[in-house]
């Protein structure tokens, strides 16, 4: 088995373990910043994932979906910070 084989198999282990500690963190976190910043990160993964799957099929064009979902993930990411920044959550009773 060639190393790359190897070194995606590995890297798809670590994502996947990763991504399981998130959303942990995502489902028990106790702020709603924790949350936010779990859901930034879960895309991060999933940029990682389909980057990884674009090397072992030795497909580009999964890179530009990469791209696309990082940018939106970043653009989600401004939008929540402005929101948690106006002061989040409000209960009018």
């Amino acid at each position: 088995m060639p190393i790359l084989d190897w070194a995606v198999t590995a890297t798809f282990v670590i994502l996947s373990l990763a991504l399981v500690i998130i959303f942990i963190r995502l489902i028990k976190g106790p702020s709603l910043p924790d949350r936010v910043v779990a859901l930034e990160l879960i895309a991060s993964l999933t940029v990682g994932f389909i980057a990884t799957h674009a090397v072992a099929t030795r497909m580009a064009n999964f890179l530009d979906v990469a791209v696309v979902l990082a940018l939106t993930a970043f653009l989600a990411a401004v939008g929540f910070a402005r929101y948690l920044e106006k002061g989040g959550e409000r209960s009018d009773d």
